[in-house]
């Protein structure tokens, strides 16, 4: 099953996330594929909290570009934090829109339980610059195909969830 959990910046999306998939996994513990590389101190400070959270619930994994590369060996269910950070380090390496969404949709179509975190960047205004135009744009297109690929999508704000398939 796929479960996608989508959402504004700090609407408890990863920690529901976490509950989710940790209530799924009766077996062994899920596989956590973190996808944020740091560049600086502020983002090394979100990262640990994170790290903090899930403490030894999961068997992390880390990736910030290759997805499928990782997730086709991924021997059980896996929690993808977040595609939205994977997107972005895809813009950051120079990678072709094209080629994104073709590795977003061979993930989604891997056999096995997955659940994946995404922000939800098109609620705003469009943004003054070009790269963030390309961003936010890209992740809708990102957003739709995994709407359509997952068998279950919530929408999270304020901490809670709301089941929109």
């Amino acid at each position: 099953m796929k479960t996608l959990f989508i959402g504004g910046i700090k609407s408890g999306k990863s920690r529901l996330a976490e509950t989710y998939i940790l209530e799924q996994a009766t077996t062994a513990k899920p596989y956590y594929l973190a996808t944020t590389e740091f560049f600086d101190d502020e983002m090394q400070a979100r990262i640990l909290i994170h790290q903090q959270r899930r403490q030894d619930l999961f068997v992390t994994l880390e990736e910030p570009v290759k997805l499928f590369e990782v997730l086709v060996n991924c021997p059980g269910p896996v929690l993808i934090e977040c595609v939205s950070m994977w997107l972005n380090n895809q813009l950051y390496h120079h990678i072709s829109e094209a080629h994104i969404l073709q590795e977003l949709e061979a993930v989604l179509q891997l056999p096995g339980d997955m659940v994946l975190v995404h922000n939800e960047v098109g609620l705003g205004v469009i943004a003054d610059n070009r790269l963030a135009r390309q961003f936010v744009d890209l992740s809708g297109k990102a957003a739709q195909l995994m709407g359509r690929h997952c068998d279950q999508v919530f929408f999270c704000s304020a901490g809670l969830k709301m089941k929109m398939k």
